[in-house]
């Protein structure tokens, strides 16, 4: 296949330019000339960072001058629409000009989010883009979208987040046959708010959808599904409160473990399967979410990415290119009935 072309926001994240300089370095490495990476932002920083790697001048780099930055503290829409050479701006125009075929950004979530839907248009008959972010389960891994895109759903925006979250669950996590669950507040038909009840009957009668009915918040990490829906407000708070509750546990359980020398040495014999749950649980394998739903590529990385994690995230948003996610969820949709 023909080198793919990914913008990468160098200068959003926490630990920008400097960590994010160091993934695509990393990316370089391990991918060769899979890529041609178009790094966006002020070019002074961008080049200190390329020449302490020793990745300054490599013909697979290219700089993009953006003298804008979209803070993480700074309201998203508003900052997008007065920053216009912000580098999320500057990303965005580089796919919306087919000089390249994605965006990676660990900056400020809401600012992609914004500057994709201004900037790109929506994949024909989506109303509302949606972000999807995967969950690690006892068996596996599971979708959740919306994580927090669009706060206010309608039941037919929950009905395309469960076909596009289908498809990339199928496509990219390699479930053959996803389930799909409506996430509420009990299992039996008729359950939830208005919303849910109404987006139950859409997902009932949907055709080419594994859908398994609702679940409950303690389904979610057992296996029982490969897909799971709800608006991004919910979706979000969901997000969050996990992220939280892993640091919380891991602290707990250190906590624990010193107080005692034989827990010490328990620990210590237990290494080994300790190291292979951080890795199950750690964000930065993955890389980032996709924002699904846009005409265009866009992967998210969460606002503490390190270099590991941008690696990835670009070779996340390669994957979705490879694999015509985009074209599989605009055929699909396009044959539905409520879009003919």
């Amino acid at each position: 296949m023909n080198t793919i072309h990914i913008a990468v926001d160098i200068m959003g994240g926490d630990f920008a330019p400097a960590a994010i300089v160091e993934g695509v370095g990393e990316a370089l490495d391990l991918f060769g000339d899979k890529y041609h990476l178009h790094l966006v932002g002020d070019p002074k920083p961008i080049e200190t960072e390329l020449r302490r790697i020793g990745k300054w001048g490599d013909k697979r780099l290219e700089l993009v001058p953006a003298s804008q930055v979209v803070d993480m503290g700074e309201h998203p829409v508003s900052a997008v629409r007065r920053k216009r050479d912000a580098s999320i701006n500057v990303a965005m125009n580089l796919v919306r000009q087919k000089k390249a075929a994605a965006v990676f950004s660990a900056g400020n979530t809401g600012a992609a989010v914004a500057a994709a839907y201004f900037k790109w248009s929506m994949i024909p008959g989506i109303e509302r883009p949606g972000i999807a972010t995967v969950f690690p389960t006892e068996k596996g891994h599971f979708l959740l979208l919306d994580a927090g895109a669009t706060v206010d759903c309608t039941p037919l925006n929950l009905l395309h987040y469960a076909v596009m979250g289908s498809i990339y669950s199928q496509t990219i996590l390699h479930h053959k046959n996803p389930r799909v669950g409506l996430l509420c507040n009990g299992t039996e038909e008729g359950k939830g708010n208005k919303l849910t009840q109404a987006a139950f009957q859409l997902l009932s009668e949907a055709k080419n959808l594994n859908f398994v009915g609702n679940v409950e918040g303690h389904d979610l990490f057992s296996g029982a599904v490969d897909v799971v829906i709800c608006d991004g407000f919910v979706g979000n708070v969901v997000l969050k409160s996990c992220e939280q509750i892993a640091v919380a546990l891991g602290h707990m359980v250190k906590q624990q473990i010193m107080q005692k020398l034989r827990w010490k040495i328990g620990a210590l014999m237990a290494k080994g399967a300790f190291m292979e749950l951080k890795k199950r649980t750690d964000y930065a394998e993955v890389g980032g979410a996709p924002l699904l739903g846009v005409a265009g590529v866009c992967i998210i990385g969460h606002g503490i990415s390190n270099a590991k994690a941008v690696r990835n995230g670009i070779r996340s948003a390669g994957d979705f290119v490879r694999l015509r996610v985009n074209e599989t969820i605009a055929e699909r949709i396009k044959a539905m009935p409520n879009n003919s």
